[in-house]
């Protein structure tokens, strides 16, 4: 008999898992129960709940309130301080100033923050009338409605706070922490300081925000799964978040790390959808898609493209910048435009020529003699259409008539038209001064390298001309516009060298501005080898007296708004790309997160702004990026090993909310290392910002959501912290208020509060008692200037070098006696570095670099015997150089078309004078260090 054993189960094993009972597991907790992850059929999220922030409640809104109006009194407070030009509004408010008066410019950033600026100073009545030219200058006198153009800016600022607000609430985190972020917004010291200005930083970070509201709003929306897609609430926060990436970029280029971020996100969202196979059908992903890439990608283009679109209609006057841009650009500029002109270029025609690749402008010749060198006339590039730029081409020989040949440039003008064609030897006579262009063996007055030849002027009425003289054209191709154009020269179309015979040299210009003595216009010479693109010229103008009213004519093609737009773009970006020189007060993207260094923006009257952050907020923001950094490694290795951390729903929440803020940081921080342009504290603003927002929702985590640490438990204690933080903030916010307001200050508080040796704002600007500012109350119109680097005169071997200065601070002490007994003017010559230079070394220099005058006004404080203080100058001008960051690199030919009589004017020589320096030059002379060439050579 076979025995059967049964097992009865008993109510523990029942609860274990008994035989025909699948296993589970111990009892836990109702709040574990809540912890764990509850696995959903579709592509809604773990854990997401519904933060919608058209939902708040009212305490909440009373609290959004009352942050804002906190954010206006701080951003407001004193903003009519100072009253004259602050750093960067020498740019931004000149650009207002260009935009009313519809003189075009060019700018490395897009238009949409000047345009804003500038609408906010023409609403307040501004003209345009004041140029912004130096920092320090006085915006009271000439009336300047500097106070409206900063409330733009200082308004947006305000905007931010809220935002942050509504940011923090839409990632779900608590209204405590949500006023926390919103209150180290306000009182951050840096974005204080920025955003009081005339400046572009301001913007820039209240659109990054907006686009990180919506698209915290929009993700949301995503998590909550099918039941929310396609809503209007999905499609509204889509569609902002489109709005707020156009306007981010069209602020600054910054913006495309904004779009990198949404776009990384974006592609995670699609790929997450992709793996729904329940919910999400092919056709379905496919619509998913299509709205993203409609909203994220068309909407920003378009409203980008829309700001340039306004641009160009608010600019359509010539200005400084149009030399940057294309000849085909330039004729849509009012007063650019050119009447239609004969297509076909013969000998004898009156032509004018330009440089293809460096816009920097015509071929000109002037009655003005080189220093150096041959010493002849000088012949140079010239960016404005004038009476020195005709030129008349001439054969190599005279035309033959009934009695022999016919002489004089004008030999051509009864005959039948001879067109120039590919190969031609031809002679170009300047008609203004009665000299042929000519090029010889002898260096250039700047560019000395062996492979350069000299291009002068020579000649004079009634002198046929010499072998130096001849010019072979050579058509380029390739480059060239049409079958006719390729063989024949024809105005416009055909692109050509000009090839010195006797040398085999190109006529050749590069983006090298000659010295003052011939107005720093842009060097022509002749290369040996020269590349391609700067030795390509072009006929412009031409004329003919035997082309008559029925000649084929030809002009520039009109490039419409996509031609001028693309072409911009090409030019902001190569200009941006080339800001690679040093600059006072730049800093690398190493020392930011750390706050190393800050920017000097302005000092007078023994007051000083200078950009520096709360640094309890920025540590702790960077902390925080740090401490999320350090979870994402560790829970990445133990996931490897085969932990369950993220069965914990609240782990895995802490994954999807704060790792989008901080890849927002990265995104905005990292692209800089690759940059090798100039840098600066503001550029990390955006990514401070995500920083903070990377904080509070740490803190919040750690204080409502985490168990064990007993602050879930007793939300007092988080209260309790934000209180105490905030209060802390706010302490460091006043410690360094004046240096973000320009208030007064004395040394020892300035000392105090210098935490590192890198903080170079100079404490000895401040009075060392601040009862002497009410007794030396400041002057809005003085020209005392303190704490801006002062940059000397350069000598410079090359155009556009600039080094930085050591010891850039100039500060003033209180005179003992305020009266003026004596003035004195001296001239001072200093090198790159500041240092003074002899007159044998300026000497030795002239000629071969270029001097900028700088004019300074010092004050010397002398006891009553007549002995100087020993504490130093009283004032000085105080300069901060130039910020190219908005200026780009100027046009190489920048001028306004007219010569200045004031300035010394270089030496003019006449007929018979010239011709001895061509004598001395077919000669040589053994002394010289440069051969020069022979005549006979020249002539044979």
């Amino acid at each position: 008999m076979e025995s059967k054993a049964t097992i009865q189960s008993s109510p523990d094993e029942k609860t274990l898992g008994g035989p025909g009972n699948p296993p589970v597991q111990p009892p836990t907790s109702n709040v574990e129960q809540k912890d764990r992850v509850r696995k959903n059929k579709d592509y809604t999220s773990e854990g997401v709940t519904d933060n919608d922030i058209f939902l708040l409640p009212g305490s909440d809104l009373q609290i959004l309130g009352l942050l804002t109006v906190i954010a206006a009194v701080v951003r407001l407070f004193r903003i009519y301080q100072p009253t004259s030009v602050v750093f960067d509004e020498v740019h931004f408010g000149g650009f207002a100033s260009k935009y009313i008066k519809g003189k075009f410019f060019m700018d490395v950033h897009p238009p949409l923050a000047k345009l804003l600026i500038t609408l906010a100073g023409w609403l307040a009545g501004f003209n345009g009338d004041f140029d912004f030219k130096d920092i320090g200058k006085d915006y009271l006198e000439p009336g300047v409605p500097y106070v409206a153009m900063r409330l733009l800016p200082a308004i947006l600022g305000v905007l931010t706070v809220p935002t942050m607000f509504l940011t923090l609430k839409a990632a779900g985190c608590r209204t405590t922490t949500a006023a926390m972020g919103a209150g180290l917004v306000i009182f951050e010291n840096g974005l204080l300081t920025q955003s009081r200005l005339i400046l572009l930083d301001s913007p820039l970070v209240v659109f990054t925000a907006f686009t990180a509201l919506a698209w915290t709003c929009f993700t949301n929306q995503h998590e909550q799964g099918p039941a929310k897609a396609f809503d209007p609430s999905w499609w509204f926060w889509l569609v902002a978040t489109g709005l707020g990436l156009g306007a981010t970029v069209s602020v600054k280029w910054v913006g495309l790390f904004t779009i990198a971020w949404i776009g990384s996100l974006t592609v995670v969202q699609l790929w997450v959808l992709l793996g729904d196979t329940r919910t999400v059908t092919p056709r379905l992903w496919f619509k998913h898609f299509l709205a993203r890439a409609f909203c994220l990608i068309i909407i920003p283009l378009t409203f980008y493209m829309a700001m340039f679109a306004i641009h160009f209609v608010c600019l359509v006057n010539p200005g400084d910048g149009d030399g940057f841009m294309s000849s085909e650009f330039q004729a849509t500029l009012n007063s650019k435009a050119m009447q239609d002109v004969p297509v076909d270029v013969a000998l004898g025609s009156r032509v004018s020529l330009r440089h293809h690749n460096t816009q920097g402008g015509y071929l000109h010749s002037h009655n003005h003699m080189y220093p150096t060198g041959s010493k002849q006339q000088q012949i140079t590039l010239y960016p404005h259409k004038d009476e020195n730029n005709v030129w008349l081409l001439e054969n190599q020989t005279q035309p033959e008539g009934l009695d022999g040949p016919i002489v004089g440039p004008k030999a051509w003008d009864n005959l039948e038209p001879t067109m120039i064609r590919d190969g031609d030897v031809i002679k170009l006579y300047h008609i203004t001064t009665d000299r042929r262009l000519h090029s010889h063996d002898v260096r250039p007055p700047v560019t000395e390298a062996d492979w350069q030849n000299e291009v002068s002027a020579y000649g004079y009425e009634g002198f046929e001309g010499d072998a130096n003289d001849l010019f072979r054209v050579e058509i380029v191709k390739s480059m060239s516009d049409g079958a006719e154009a390729k063989v024949r020269v024809r105005t416009i179309q055909t692109k050509f060298k000009l090839v010195h015979i006797m040398t085999g040299c190109n006529l050749f210009s590069h983006k090298v501005k000659l010295p003052d003595w011939a107005y720093e216009q842009q060097e022509v010479t002749c290369a040996k080898g020269g590349t391609l693109p700067n030795s390509v010229w072009y006929i412009e103008q031409n004329e003919h007296p035997m082309l008559g009213a029925d000649a084929e004519k030809v002009n520039y093609r009109n490039p419409g708004f996509f031609g001028k737009f693309w072409e911009l773009q090409k030019v902001m970006w190569t200009t941006n790309a080339g800001l690679v020189e040093s600059h006072a007060w730049d800093s690398r993207p190493p020392s930011w997160p750390v706050l190393r260094r800050g920017i000097n923006f302005w000092g007078k009257d023994h007051r000083q702004i200078y950009l520096i952050g709360n640094p309890v907020i920025w540590w702790s923001s960077t902390s925080a990026i740090a401490i999320y950094l350090v979870f994402k490694g560790l829970s990445v290795l133990r996931w490897q090993r085969g932990y369950s951390d993220y069965d914990n729903v609240n782990f895995k929440r802490f994954d999807y909310e704060i790792g989008p803020s901080v890849l927002g940081w990265a995104f905005h921080y990292f692209p800089f290392f690759l940059m090798q342009r100039q840098l600066f504290l503001h550029h990390y603003f955006p990514a401070l910002y995500f920083a903070i927002m990377t904080f509070c929702q740490i803190y919040d985590f750690a204080t409502t959501r985490v168990r064990g640490l007993g602050f879930r438990e007793n939300p007092s204690i988080g209260k309790t912290g934000v209180v105490a933080f905030l209060s802390l903030s706010i302490v460091a916010f006043t410690l360094y208020a004046p240096l973000s307001y320009g208030n007064p200050w004395t040394q020892s508080s300035c000392k105090k509060v210098k935490l590192l040796d890198t903080w170079d704002w100079d404490c000895a600007t401040f009075h060392t008692d601040m009862s002497q500012y009410a007794i030396a109350s400041p002057n809005a119109g003085s020209a005392e200037h303190t704490g801006s680097p002062v940059m000397p005169p350069q000598a410079e071997g090359q155009a556009g070098e600039q080094k930085p200065l050591s010891n850039a601070n100039v500060t003033p002490q209180p005179a003992a006696d305020p009266s003026v007994l004596s003035r004195e003017e001296r001239v001072e010559y200093r090198d790159q570095d500041g240092n003074l230079l002899d007159d044998e070394q300026v000497a030795s220099l002239q000629g071969k670099v270029s001097f900028q005058t700088r004019y300074e006004t010092r004050t010397r404080v002398v006891d009553a015997a007549g002995n100087d203080i020993a504490d130093g100058p009283a004032g000085a001008d105080g300069f901060a150089p130039p910020h190219p960051d908005v200026e780009g690199r100027n046009p190489e030919t920048a001028g306004d078309g007219k010569e200045d009589g004031a300035r010394d004017q270089p030496a003019t020589a006449s007929v018979e004078e010239d011709i001895g320096k061509e004598k001395k030059v077919e000669k040589g002379k053994g002394g010289e260090p440069r051969p020069a060439s022979e005549g006979n050579e020249a002539t044979k």
